[in-house]
């Protein structure tokens, strides 16, 4: 019995060491292949469509072949720590300025901005129009706790930059974030990106903080409606970071340089600034183009390409 125990296990660890081969063969460019560029980005570039749009004009222009993961700010990072990805999209300036710090990222460049925004029941059951950001997250909690059949928040719960967003607004309340998530059923972590998570919210006629641009692709699926949204903490600025061949050599740096140059072009920040008027009747996202002052993105991050040695440099 004890031998047929073995041979189970040394066929196992021979499938595990196949498997392996295979998906670093898979892995490697085999002649003819076409070039490959990792991008790792958050939800809501993702889930509006915008990306796919891009990644369509900039495949044909360098004949490559661009695979995009999303999941939020949080697990794009981690993907690019991780070597998993040779550019970033994200939106979370302390943890885009720790990666850059760390030696991860190679340099941040703005491209993009929206707002956020706090949705909810269009009766508002917690009666917080016309409050800024964080005294409506303050009353959300506390008309919560009081009748939680009534009024519920619903978090991204997923260490986005949406969710990062939350924790800032809960602190400039006055309130700690792990206290507020655990006072009760009024709280609910979605754990999802933020189409679902509206979804969620939606169907629990609660509460939830998102970004304008998925709001307004998903606005004809929902009954909820904007009611703090001029709040200037609200400002969600987008950037692009390539991962430092410095840490990973193996990193397609110059084509993710590429990619944040055609994001910046005037054909990118145009596509940016026009994106879902069509659809929507109003653009998704505003171009950093031009905005600098407005979005806090001053000096060599605001919307200016790459040079053609930052890889090289960054190399050496």
């Amino acid at each position: 019995m004890k031998g047929r125990y073995l041979g189970i296990s040394s066929l196992a660890l021979i499938l595990a060491l196949l498997c392996t081969a295979a998906a670093a063969a898979e892995d490697e460019a085999s002649p003819g292949q076409k070039e490959r560029l990792r991008i790792s980005t958050t939800t809501s570039l993702y889930d509006t469509k915008l990306l796919d749009e891009m990644e369509d004009i900039f495949e044909d222009m360098y004949d490559v072949e661009v695979h995009t993961v999303s999941g939020g700010t949080g697990i794009a990072i981690e993907r690019a720590e991780r070597g998993d990805a040779d550019l970033i999209l994200v939106h979370d300036v302390v943890r885009e300025r720790k990666f850059i710090e760390e030696g991860y990222g190679l340099s941040r460049t703005c491209f993009a901005y929206n707002y956020f925004i706090i949705v909810g029941p269009e009766d508002d059951p917690a009666g917080v129009k016309g409050m800024n950001a964080s005294e409506a997250m303050k009353t959300i909690m506390e008309a919560g706790m009081e009748k939680p059949d009534l009024v519920k928040f619903v978090s991204r719960g997923d260490d986005s930059g949406t969710h990062a967003r939350e924790k800032l607004l809960w602190d400039r309340a006055g309130l700690d974030y792990d206290e507020v998530s655990s006072s009760g059923e009024w709280y609910v972590e979605a754990g999802q990106g933020m189409g679902p998570t509206l979804l969620m919210t939606n169907e629990m006629e609660g509460y939830t903080l998102c970004d304008t641009s998925t709001f307004a692709a998903y606005k004809g699926d929902l009954d909820l409606v904007p009611h703090i949204e001029s709040d200037d903490f609200l400002l969600n600025i987008y950037v692009a970071i390539p991962v430092s061949p410095a840490v990973y050599p193996d990193v397609n740096c110059e084509m993710a340089m590429n990619f944040v140059n055609f994001l910046v072009s005037e054909d990118g920040q145009d596509l940016i600034a026009e994106y879902g008027t069509d659809t929507y009747g109003q653009p998704l996202f505003n171009p950093a183009r031009g905005n600098c002052d407005l979005i806090g993105c001053s000096g060599d991050e605001c919307a200016l390409p790459l040079t053609e040695d930052a890889c090289s440099q960054a190399s050496a």
